[in-house]
Parts: C-alpha cells; structure tokens; sequence
C-alpha cells in the first residue's frame, strides 16, 4: 500500500508521524504541537546542543539501507556527539527534506527507527519541520542534553603525559559498508536473482547500518571516577579524530598499532577485500566509539576497564604525532577519513 505524502499535507504529515508520542524527561516541558518546544534545565546542569545532517546519496544510500534503520542511525549518531561531551541526550528535533517518491507508509517506518533509538536512549522527541525536497531525502536531526557543571569534556583538554584510550574496535562499521556496496555492485551487474549472502558477517553490517552510542561507557567512567581530559566519538575515522585532539589541545600523540582494538570478522573482510587492516582502522569512520584522554594516575582502572582499550599517549607538540607500528617503525599519523566536500570536489575535477 502506498499513501501519498500530499493527501496529508505538511502539517498532517507532522500531527500524523508525532501524535502519540509521550514526554518522559522532567526537562521537557512541552514538545510537539506549537511554534516551539519549551524545555527546563536546573541551573547545575549545563545544556548541550548537537546537530547533524544526512542527505540521500551523500550519507546514505537507500539501496541498502532499510529507512527503519535510517531513522535509528540518525538519532543515535546525534546521541554519540553528546555523551562525546560526557553528557547525556534528553530531546531531539527531527526535520525532513522528502522528494515525492516517498510515501506515508515511508515516513512511518523512518520514524519507526527515530522512536525506538528514542525509547531505548531515554531521548524525547520535542519538534520538527517537513518540507518539499527535490534532491531525495534529507534528515537533519538536533539533539538537546545536559552534563554537569564541572565535567563536561571538550576536545582541547589533553595534557602531556595523558593515555589515550578507545573503546570497543574499529574499523568494523567501514568493512560493512564496503560489503554492502560490493553486493550493490554485483546486483547493478545484472543478475537480478541473484541474492546477497551475508552469512557470518552479520556484526559487519549491524556496525554500519544500526551503529549504537557508548552510553554505558560513560557510566562506567563516572562509576570509576574517572574524568576524562579530552574526548570525542570517532565518526570520520580514529587517525582524524585523534589530531582534532591534538590540534585543539596544543600536544603530539603516540598511536600503537598492535593495541588498536579490532574484530576478528573486520580481520577477514579486510583480507577478503585485499585492503590494509589498520589503515580500515584508523580511517575507516562510522564506529561511534569513544575515544578519550585520561591522566595518568587513573591507568590501573581503565587497563581494567571491560570494553576499553588504551592505545597510546599524549607527547609534547614539537615531537608531532605518530604512529608506532608492530615492527617498531614510526609515522606520521594523518587524517585520511571520510570527507564529504573533498569528496565533492574530486568529482568535479
């Protein structure tokens, strides 16, 4: 079955996609249905704001990329950037850009997924806009949270000395996009019986498509004690995301390459794909880890520490910063992620 977005209307299609929805946070006064939310943070707390943008063809690809998960990954991903600041999520706007080639039934199922990452993270919805789109669909999403005063963590707080640490493994998310767009590949190829097998690289593809943001690696942090200097979450990749930190916090960095954390199916997949595993690590983004600094005194709990791996330390400026491999070689670490206007600009060379 198949609904026309325009039998609804703009405001129709709003009341429709929101009408249920319940507030559970004491900081959400009220949501949907006026010119504005109204929100409430007490004067202990300081307020975060994030926001992102995904655009069709440029983020994500519909090919494979069912709209349920879409929807959650775009919540989520806004989720990350505010326990990146060790804070937590508490409300959510969501605006659509949608071309005529969606329905209703569509934009039920996107918002399906923006609900359920909603519900599991404790996140209100609390507005929104639609609007008409020409160039596919568009989600920009802002997330509103809270952290404490006194330790909110920014990504200019290093200090020499510092450990750096990462949680969970990397690369995982980049290998499942590559799979999904091998079998896209193969399907454009022509035989259209042909079905993509995906057996035994499930965790590759939940990585890429239902990406999950480390809010119980924050609770452990606060559990332990532990206040990080630095952090950030790594969306463009662990070599980018790490000379952000050094950048803003003014210091050098040594990376090793033997500790950097990664899956035994990343392993394979890098193998079968002919592609340098740490290279996929280190640039392959979209894992929406942590990656944080902490003083050096703290050591022994986050060596401990389940789901967290150190991985290096944080130098003077001058000595730069460094990749350490397996067989003792130094190299300069560069940003080598995914970049989105370089990637624009490439096509019209």
């Amino acid at each position: 079955m198949r609904t026309e977005i325009a039998t609804l209307g703009e405001f129709g299609l709003i009341h429709h996609l929101t009408e249920s929805i319940k507030l559970k946070n004491e900081s959400s006064r009220y949501g949907v249905g006026d010119d504005a939310a109204v929100l409430s943070y007490s004067a202990e707390k300081e307020v975060l704001v994030t926001t992102d943008l995904l655009m069709e063809g440029v983020h994500f690809d519909l090919v494979y990329v069912p709209l349920k998960h879409l929807g959650y990954k775009s919540a989520v991903v806004n989720f990350s950037d505010i326990y990146a600041m060790n804070g937590t999520p508490k409300q959510i706007t969501v605006s659509l850009g949608i071309s005529k080639r969606f329905s209703i039934e569509d934009m039920e199922e996107l918002y399906t997924g923006i609900r359920l990452a909603c519900e599991e993270y404790d996140v209100d919805i609390v507005g929104g806009d639609t609007s008409a789109s020409y160039t596919g669909l568009t989600i920009s999403i802002t997330c509103i949270g809270e952290g404490e005063k006194g330790k909110v963590v920014y990504r200019n707080g290093a200090r020499v000395t510092d450990l750096i640490c990462v949680s969970g493994n990397l690369g995982a998310a980049y290998m499942g996009l590559q799979l999904l767009e091998r079998e896209k590949a193969v399907l454009k190829g022509g035989d259209k019986d042909l079905q993509p097998d995906f057996s035994g690289k499930e965790y590759l593809l939940e990585r890429q498509l239902k990406p999950e943001a480390r809010r119980d690696i924050i609770q452990k942090l606060a559990e332990e004690g532990i206040q990080p200097t630095s952090m950030m979450d790594i969306s463009d990749g662990l070599s980018s995301e790490l000379l952000h930190i050094c950048t803003q916090s003014k210091v050098g960095c040594r990376v090793y390459e033997e500790h950097i954390p990664i899956d035994y199916q990343t392993a394979v997949m890098a193998e079968e794909f002919n592609m340098n595993l740490s290279t996929c690590a280190l640039n392959g983004g979209e894992d929406y880890e942590l990656l944080f600094t902490v003083p050096i005194a703290d050591h022994e709990k986050v060596a401990e520490m389940e789901g967290v791996k150190l991985i290096g330390h944080i130098t003077k400026p001058e000595l730069g910063c460094a990749l350490i491999t397996r067989d003792g070689q130094e190299f300069e670490l560069k940003a080598q992620g995914w970049n989105p206007l370089k990637e624009e600009e490439a096509e019209k060379a």
